[in-house]
């Protein structure tokens, strides 16, 4: 059964995810005003850093929604929403050349990237399980010993999922600091317009930030709740 605490966890992370969300959109928007001097497009930005660092085999192409930029190490392909793909502003360049980082760090071998890897298939497994064992488990803990495993179960398969989101962070960060370096030393982007993409980036991680403290403070928890319990 979910009770008082676990609603209070969840309305704290939704309102702080939803703060972030908002704030990173606004600054998407400010900086989307901000023209690049060199004219090129988001697609174009990211075209060349690829090529910068010798990476021909990654396409780079368009994808439908906002904020839907992504790269696809299945594929290698880096996907860029419509408004980065076309647009010839600070917001794109920023974001065209951190989804192009996680291809440099695909082609790398970038340690980190790895390991996130290798756990996606497994995190695809117990995102989708970890939540109702959890419940279900918590549920007859009150009447079965029984329970007590599924918990448990549950809260191993969460922990993973929480293993995941905080390996995300120096993954996306370090994404950034490759896209953020190359733009500087290309001099791609004027001085204004380079504090516009590091603002950007800023933003876009900090909403792993708050994804991977939301998720430990629910594993957190779910622990205290099933070996509290146990005890009693």
């Amino acid at each position: 059964m979910i009770d008082l605490g676990s609603f209070l966890i969840l309305g704290l992370i939704a309102i702080v995810s939803f703060a972030v969300s908002s704030k990173l959109k606004s600054k998407f928007e400010f900086y989307s005003k901000v023209r690049l001097r060199n004219g090129m497009s988001g697609a174009e930005i990211a075209e060349k850093m690829l090529h910068d660092h010798g990476i021909y085999d990654v396409r780079v192409i368009s994808t439908p929604g906002r904020l839907t930029d992504h790269y696809n190490p299945a594929d290698k392909t880096v996907n860029l929403s419509e408004a980065v793909y076309n647009e010839r502003n600070a917001a794109a360049a920023a974001v065209a050349a951190h989804e192009v980082g996680h291809a440099v760090q695909h082609a790398t071998a970038y340690s980190m990237l790895r390991f996130r890897s290798s756990l996606v298939p497994m995190v695809n497994i117990a995102s989708g399980m970890s939540q109702w064992l959890l419940l279900i488990g918590v549920v007859l803990m009150a009447s079965s010993g029984f329970g007590f495993g599924i918990a448990v179960a549950g809260l191993v398969l969460y922990a993973i999922t929480t293993l995941f989101t905080f390996i995300t962070l120096p993954v996306e960060y370090d994404a950034s600091n490759r896209a953020l370096a190359w733009l500087k030393k290309k001099n791609m982007v004027s001085q204004q317009e380079y504090a516009g993409a590091e603002d950007s980036l800023k933003w876009a991680a900090r909403t792993y930030v708050v994804a991977a403290i939301g998720s430990l403070a629910m594993l957190v928890y779910f622990a205290l709740r099933i070996f509290g319990g146990s005890r009693e």
